[in-house]
């Protein structure tokens, strides 16, 4: 035709592309190409751009791929989010990342995903590896627009979804994540266990265990079970920041999920709900711990009560023990004796007495007498008179009764 002076046209070209791009012959498919571009002649049909790319990067030579793009420019044929998603799929294919970059900062510069003629969409196999490493280093704010627009577009990914989650959460913007999570729960769409942890990882890197805390009571409601070592970290955070309350129906929540490790912290905690005046929450939780078949040291919490001169959280801890015959010492029997004694509570320490001695008969605690004396002269003279006979009486039944009950066992 050219040596007849027969210059090709539309009609030429759109006919001869898909036949050399058949026959693998791109060679002569970028000259052709690069020919329409000069003249400014674009072909009837558009798909042929994307028979182009795609067999371009068949071919693994993604730099004339690229140059489609570019005589598509040229010729003022629009460029779709698909045209792209092509070259960012096969570029991610590639390990090329920057040049996946550079495309999807033209996609979001360009508005190209949300431009009202584009029918030709981006496909999860290129948004998805581009969104993975983006949110994989250190630029997940880039991975998030270019996602929103996705969405606006009605894409509901699960996988972008839990990798823009995780992203912002090792990034240390975990309120960013957080945000993700609740669109994801308004559209149903699942949420990953590890995006969890993450994310509750985050907050307390961040130093925001009550935020960490709504983290894991959402990933529980979500069906998924953390392990114990996620609960643990929740705990001791907040154990750490002075909530203790916040600490305990964390543990609370690890003991009903059947998972009973860590068992040192669950101890502090007791501690600090007794030593700070929150005895029935702490008396619920040694209930549940006992139930689950978890040992609860009754005698060093006793000590430590006693020794602090918190009577009256000693004094509830014992009555505890003693309704449900737990491993208790005779010696914690004596400290909490003492120290109700010491602190004036001459009735209280007449009433524990009374129940020590029904259920685990007469102990050695060597101040009775001072106990009688402080009674008569509060004018308790009736509840002296019976500690008295109930001493002085040498009482069969409750001299039978040695050794301790058990229960569950006390560590």
């Amino acid at each position: 035709m050219k040596s007849f002076g027969i210059k090709p046209n539309n009609v030429t070209y759109t006919t001869l592309l898909p036949g050399l791009c058949d026959a693998g012959k791109m060679t002569e498919t970028r000259g052709i190409l690069k020919e329409m571009a000069m003249r400014r002649i674009a072909p009837k049909d558009n798909t042929i751009f994307l028979k182009l790319l795609n067999s371009h990067c068949k071919a693994v030579d993604l730099k004339a791929a690229v140059d489609v793009l570019d005589a598509m420019i040229k010729l003022s044929i629009p460029t779709e989010a698909g045209h792209y998603g092509i070259l960012i799929e096969n570029f991610c294919k590639a390990e090329e990342y920057d040049q996946a970059v550079k495309l999807v900062d033209k996609v979001i510069e360009n508005d190209i995903i949300l431009s009202p003629q584009s029918t030709l969409e981006m496909e999860s196999s290129a948004y998805n590896p581009v969104i993975q490493y983006l949110c994989s280093h250190g630029q997940t704010g880039k991975a998030e627009i270019l996602f929103r627009q996705l969405l606006k577009k009605g894409v509901e990914d699960p996988l972008a979804f839990n990798n823009l989650i995780c992203g912002h959460a090792k990034e240390g913007t975990p309120d960013s994540a957080f945000e993700i999570l609740r669109i994801m729960g308004r559209k149903g769409i699942p949420r990953d266990a590890n995006a969890y942890r993450l994310l509750i990882e985050s907050y307390l890197r961040k130093g925001e265990p009550a935020d960490a805390k709504t983290a894991l009571d959402s990933m529980i409601e979500d069906g998924h079970l953390p392990d114990s070592s996620v609960f643990r970290s929740v705990m001791e955070s907040l154990y750490e920041d002075g909530r203790v309350q916040t600490a305990s129906r964390v543990m609370k929540s690890m003991v009903e999920k059947g998972l009973t490790g860590n068992m040192d912290l669950v101890a502090k905690i007791l501690e600090a709900l007794l030593m700070r005046g929150h005895e029935e929450e702490a008396l619920g939780r040694i209930d549940l711990l006992i139930s689950s078949q978890c040992n609860v040291n009754f005698d060093n919490l006793l000590s430590i009560l006693s020794e602090k001169g918190k009577t009256i959280a000693a004094l509830k801890l014992l009555d505890f023990g003693l309704q449900r015959d737990c491993d208790i010492d005779f010696k914690s029997y004596d400290k909490v004796l003492d120290a109700l004694l010491a602190a004036g509570k001459t009735l209280n320490a007449y009433s524990i007495l009374c129940k020590i001695m029904e259920k685990a008969g007469v102990t050695s605690w060597k101040s009775y007498e001072d106990l009688i004396k402080s009674l008569n002269q509060e004018g308790n003279t009736k509840q002296a008179d019976i500690l008295s006979r109930m001493i002085k009486g040498d009482d069969k039944s409750h001299e039978n009764k040695k050794g301790k009950k058990k229960a569950s066992v006390a560590a």
